[in-house]
């Protein structure tokens, strides 16, 4: 007789604990009226001891473990979450009102410092892993506070063979004290503040800087003169057409589209005679411009023709037999081919400038030309 009371008491036990178990599981997913219900839980394909920061919207509910879950209460409409602490995981979900929503979240293995892995799971398979779960450190705490639970849930909490003790009779001199109201929800707006978005804003200026990179251009090559008769000083002047030495110098900035600004300097030296004189000297022609480029197949493969155009300044300066300076603008045209290995490439270019100075006296002396250029591109 004592055998078979044990065994009806163990098997009531048993019998309370698995429906407590089964009403503690249905909470867990059941939302309050007009809201959802997220519910995060980890489950490791292979376990990873550290802990990562939970947050929904604009509030950290926790610090989440293997094997654990969280519980948050949301307002319908769009819900983030974030999980991790230096290397954040995004999830962005669409929730509507009594609804219930389940994300399984994954540690990466070997990765310092942790990275988790998210994504939406259906109802079935998460009450499998929840049902071998138990909340995290911070309990199950709501994104939104949610209303204490009915009284009627008491009678649960009384074991078979102990006796419930009688609660006192109310005092006929006080009134009943009101709960306090709930708090607000959180404001969506309240996103923007947080310190994420300013990681995420920072990460998208990163990427849009690597658009760019700096170039730089050695050259040299032969450039000739389009005019090698003038009057200088009164005098008739004659120019030796090919320029010796040659040189020049560019800096630009090229986006990964094939645009590039940048600005050069150029340098060229001819040799003048007067015809029927003795008089000899030089010319000596020092041109800046800012330049616009455009490469054809943007940052991918070897070959990569160009055409660009500039706009400046050109200044000659005179010596040997022939004193005097001169100055004015200038404009120029320019297409080739940079042949490019990585960072370094093989720079060809066809030049055509044409530029007019003026000296103290207002006479005009046209400095420009053109030429075939080659050298070095260098991109950083």
């Amino acid at each position: 007789m004592k055998r078979l009371r044990a065994s009806l008491l163990q098997g009531s036990i048993l019998a309370l604990a698995a429906a407590c178990g089964a009403d503690a599981q249905a909470q867990i997913a059941s939302p309050p009226p007009g809201k959802a219900v997220v519910v995060m839980y980890r489950n490791d394909k292979q376990p990873v001891a550290a802990r990562v920061p939970v947050i929904v919207n604009a509030d950290r509910l926790g610090d989440l473990g293997n094997g654990e879950f969280i519980r948050a209460v949301v307002n319908p409409g769009r819900t983030f979450l974030r999980v991790g602490d230096r290397i954040l995981t995004t999830l962005a979900l669409q929730t509507s009102a009594n609804q219930s929503y389940y994300v399984l979240i994954e540690a990466v293995p070997g990765l310092t410092p942790v990275r988790v892995e998210m994504r939406e799971m259906n109802e079935t398979s998460a009450r499998r892993i929840l049902a071998q779960s138990r909340p995290a450190a911070a309990g199950a705490v709501a994104a939104v506070p949610r209303a204490p639970a009915p009284a009627a849930a008491a009678p649960l909490a009384a074991a078979p063979a102990v006796a419930a003790a009688a609660p006192p009779p109310p005092r006929p001199a006080q009134a009943a004290v009101p709960p306090k109201p709930a708090p607000p929800p959180p404001r969506q707006s309240s996103i923007a503040r947080e310190p994420v978005a300013a990681e995420e804003e920072e990460e998208d200026t990163d990427a849009e800087r690597r658009k760019w990179r700096i170039a730089v251009i050695a050259k040299t090559g032969a450039f000739k003169l389009s005019s090698a008769s003038q009057s200088l000083g009164g005098l008739a002047s004659s120019y030796d057409k090919s320029s010796k030495p040659v040189a020049g110098f560019e800096a630009e900035f090229r986006h990964v589209d094939g645009f590039a600004v940048g600005a050069e300097v150029f340098y060229y030296k001819n040799d003048i005679t007067a015809p029927g004189t003795t008089l000899q000297g030089t010319q000596t022609v020092v041109s800046t411009t800012l330049n616009g480029k455009y490469y054809f197949g943007g940052e991918s493969g070897m070959f990569h023709p160009f055409v660009g155009a500039g706009v400046g300044l050109s200044g000659a300066k005179f010596g040997g037999d022939l004193q005097g300076k001169a100055s004015g603008t200038s404009v120029q045209g320019m297409l080739g081919l940079d042949l490019r290995f990585n960072s370094v490439g093989l720079y060809l270019e066809y030049k055509y400038l044409s530029s007019t100075a003026s000296d103290s006296a207002n006479q005009k002396i046209k400095t420009g030309g053109s030429g075939i250029l080659a050298g070095v591109s260098v991109a950083f």
